[in-house]
């Protein structure tokens, strides 16, 4: 997930708005206390989700894969008084941790923290979205695309993170399920016309998609 040197990655962070009291909180307690702390979105991209929201202010954010809820903070940062954000995770292990950060936040009244089957849950909502944060399992990326993109209002964002694969979306010698899955992905919005696209090279990679 290391594409720049170390020096580099962090004098972009120290030239980057910091993260408030709380995110760092979770920023800490994540590596210290949860397993895989990698997966944590951290300060430098969770500051472009929270940019990225502050300029579409959107009404109704959709995340698929809360971890321990640092991304979902970053783009609730963004939303207007009524808006709310959705978020879903499949892991019950975490639940209360992560309830107890929403709960913490100015945000509480704002997020909906839904445990289950993304799957099967986002069928059921009946929102259409402004912005959508896809960061689950890889192998269902496109799956959650097709069952969001005609639910997005136009000019609506939709954000999949890990598109790079730390590096491997480009090693021909990489042939496992998921690596495929996200190249796929990757060549599936690039061709879609009903968005624009953009692959931002920004810690493992994350492909933004507007809808026209």
């Amino acid at each position: 997930m290391n594409f720049i040197s170390p020096e580099l990655e962090h004098y972009a962070g120290i030239h980057t708005s910091q993260e408030s009291e709380l995110l760092a909180r979770i920023n800490r307690e994540t590596h210290l206390e949860v397993l895989q702390p990698r997966m944590l979105s951290g300060h430098l991209q969770g500051r472009l989700l929270s940019l990225l929201s502050s300029l579409l202010k959107p009404k109704r954010i959709l995340e698929i894969g809360t971890y321990t809820g640092y991304s979902a903070l970053c783009l609730a940062e963004g939303l207007p008084d009524d808006g709310t954000l959705i978020t879903i995770d499949v892991n019950e292990e975490l639940q209360a941790r992560v309830q107890g950060y929403f709960n913490d936040s100015s945000y509480k009244r704002q997020i909906e923290y839904h445990i289950g089957d993304a799957m099967e849950l986002i069928p059921t909502l009946p929102d259409m979205w402004d912005l959508v944060f896809i960061d689950a399992d890889k192998k269902n990326y496109l799956n959650y695309y097709d069952l969001v993109i005609e639910r997005m209002n136009p000019g609506g964002i939709i954000l999949a993170d890990n598109i790079l694969w730390s590096g491997k979306v480009i090693d021909p010698a990489a042939t496992d399920r998921e690596t495929d899955m996200l190249r796929r992905y990757n060549e599936v919005i690039h061709a879609d016309n009903r968005v624009e696209n953009i692959l931002l090279p920004i810690r493992d990679g994350i492909m933004v998609a507007r809808k026209k």
